[in-house]
């Protein structure tokens, strides 16, 4: 019987979808388990927009894209990536694009391909649900505890997802235009996005759907005493 050690270990980004919708009735599994994600004092910070429309999605991808086109490299709630890329995060981050765009054949100098890839994200991978998830700007006005409940709930969907034959890829790209998204979707104005997770069925046949980038050994990052 598949564990969750195995759900752990198995889940890696996906980044090439069958255009398979997701029934309603999974994905409201999938959310009634990540809604036990444990949270400080029971807040439970999060607020999800689980979209399937594909119009929906299109508008949303068609204005991130219309937006970078003008020059605009980000318009968001949260600043999620860091300001100033220190080691070893830096060099994990190289690594990692140098890998897949290696694997793909895509050469450094090819930025209409590369470009290409990055407004995948915004195309959802071909997935047909995404789901965006927001949490009320009161919660991260001078306080990040809501962030790391936010991001122990993403990471239960991801895992949930498998227990149904649902692969997933966050994303931290719609992160960088969460003010577009929100103007799409009309949300309230309290509401900030933090990230979308892609969820869908994989296309096996990708092969960019074979990447899993590595990770370090444990005596880089944990300290037993």
């Amino acid at each position: 019987m598949p564990t969750i050690i195995n759900a752990i270990q198995n889940r890696s980004s996906k980044r090439a979808f069958l255009p398979k919708p997701i029934p309603l009735d999974i994905q409201e599994k999938i959310l009634n388990a990540a809604a036990m994600t444990p949270s400080g004092a029971n807040m439970q910070p999060w607020v999800t927009y689980a979209i399937s429309n594909q119009e929906v999605l299109k508008n949303i991808g068609d204005a991130i894209i219309e937006k970078m086109q003008s020059g605009v490299e980000s318009d968001q709630f949260i600043q999620y990536y860091p300001l100033n890329w220190k080691a070893p995060y830096r060099k994990r981050r190289i690594e990692t694009g140098v890998g897949l765009y290696t694997l793909m054949g895509v050469d450094r100098k090819d930025i209409e391909t590369r470009t290409k890839m990055w407004h995948d994200n915004f195309r959802w991978f071909g997935a047909r649900t995404v789901f965006f998830v927001f949490t009320d700007k009161a919660m991260i006005d001078g306080a990040q505890g809501a962030l790391i409940d936010c991001g122990a709930y993403m990471q239960t969907i991801m895992l949930a997802a498998q227990e149904f034959g649902v692969e997933s890829c966050p994303q931290g790209s719609t992160t960088e235009f969460g003010k577009v998204v929100a103007e799409i979707l009309e949300v309230p104005q309290n509401l900030a996005l933090l990230y979308s997770i892609v969820l869908g069925y994989e296309d096996k046949s990708a092969k960019i759907n074979t990447y899993k980038p590595s990770r370090v050994d444990l005596t880089e990052n944990v300290i037993f005493i």
